[in-house]
């Protein structure tokens, strides 16, 4: 089959790989019918992802038609249209019954590698390195999906691909990183960055009863699809000052209520908060700290690898700060969010920018990663 496969930094191509086979009774094989380029796979792109091998199979944001079937495989038929979250859990560790799905004990093969990178193992990912658990990622033809009982859920005939997609990823991570900002009614949110998870963050705060939502980029795209399709107020700049200043401006000196970091370790380009990605320079985090009212929340669904430096938190210990971050525990948000894009509530696809072929995916990394013809989404169709 084609897919598409790492190579070392900047280094992404089309090979042809042997298709993969049931090696679980509880998987399943689907055919990929949309995939999509995530930022987090900027990070792989542009090498800063350790353990990564070269010929891996990239990509975590995928759905298919199952086609093949181990014996032990029960809510699944061939046939079924199933979107695949993007982290693997087992469904039965302390973990999984504590619905923190995205530290399974059980569904990481790699356990020591991961715990000699992290101090523990955490769940399996697709397309995400070795000491992820080595998974064969989406941007592919075909995939093996372990545990397909608990994981993959069906998509009804009445929605598209382009609606159901950002089920596998970006819409229950913006989702669990506005629920963690444990937004009240009437609170104002801001919201660091403005690519897709930034966007679902968005329109996840209307959701959880934001009264203001103010979102902070410089990507003109990005700030233009936040301001006429989510509705928010957008501050133009990522200069820390002026932020700080415009902020305190728009709530009357008190800061935001909850503030949220949809940055992370930017990867995307020259342009942005962080530019020197050896070390994370905390620029998004830093700006946070200050900007957040006292004993405000603030929710970190960025994604950060390695280490953090300049990180102020005596500003965060002083003001009393509430923090909370982690990956998305996926499994918990796929039925509600599947049903909110049933109801009408959200159409996900509004995030689209640009679609491409999977051969079309070396293109379209690059595109992506320099922000090229106003690239905000890519989604690729083998």
């Amino acid at each position: 089959m084609k897919a598409l496969c790492y190579h070392g930094k900047e280094d992404v191509r089309i090979d042809n790989v042997p298709d993969p086979k049931i090696e679980d009774p509880r998987d399943v094989i689907i055919k990929v019918t949309s995939t999509a380029i995530c930022g987090s796979d900027l990070h792989i792109y542009g090498d800063l992802m350790p353990t990564m091998k070269d010929g891996d199979v990239l990509g975590h944001e995928f759905m298919g038609e199952v086609v093949e079937l181990g014996k032990d495989v029960k809510k699944l038929k061939k046939g079924d249209r199933v979107v695949v979250p993007f982290t693997i859990a087992c469904g039965n560790c302390d973990y999984c019954d504590d619905h923190k799905y995205s530290l399974c004990d059980n569904s990481n093969p790699n356990e020591e590698l991961c715990r000699e990178n992290l101090g523990h193992s955490i769940s399996g990912l697709f397309g995400f390195s070795h000491m992820l658990g080595g998974f064969s990622g989406g941007q592919a033809e075909y995939v093996r999906i372990p545990y397909a009982d608990f994981g993959p859920i069906k998509v009804p005939d009445s929605l598209s691909d382009e609606q159901s997609l950002f089920l596998s990823d970006i819409f229950p991570t913006g989702y669990m990183g506005a629920e963690n900002a444990d937004i009240k009614q009437g609170d104002t949110v801001a919201i660091w960055g403005c690519g897709p998870v930034g966007q679902f963050a968005i329109q996840s705060a209307w959701m959880l009863g934001a009264k203001r939502v103010i979102a902070i980029d410089v990507i003109k795209e990005r700030l233009d699809m936040a301001e006429k399709h989510s509705k928010a107020e957008v501050i133009r700049t990522v200069d820390a000052d002026e932020v700080y200043a415009k902020l305190m401006e728009m709530t009357g000196g008190k800061g935001p209520d909850c503030c949220i970091d949809a940055v992370g370790a930017e990867a995307h380009g020259t342009e942005g908060f962080n530019k020197d990605l050896d070390k994370a320079q905390p620029n998004a985090l830093a700006q946070i700290f200050k900007s957040c009212k006292k004993g405000g929340n603030v929710s970190i669904p960025g994604v950060y690898v390695g280490e953090v430096d300049g990180l102020p938190m005596g500003i965060a210990m002083n003001k009393s700060l509430n923090l909370k971050m982690g990956q998305t525990h996926m499994q918990h948000y796929l039925d509600p969010l599947l049903k909110k894009v049933e109801e009408g509530k959200i159409d996900p696809s509004f995030i689209i920018t640009h679609r491409m072929k999977l051969s079309e995916a070396p293109e379209a990394y690059k595109k992506f990663r320099n922000k090229e013809d106003g690239c905000v989404k890519v989604v690729l169709t083998p």
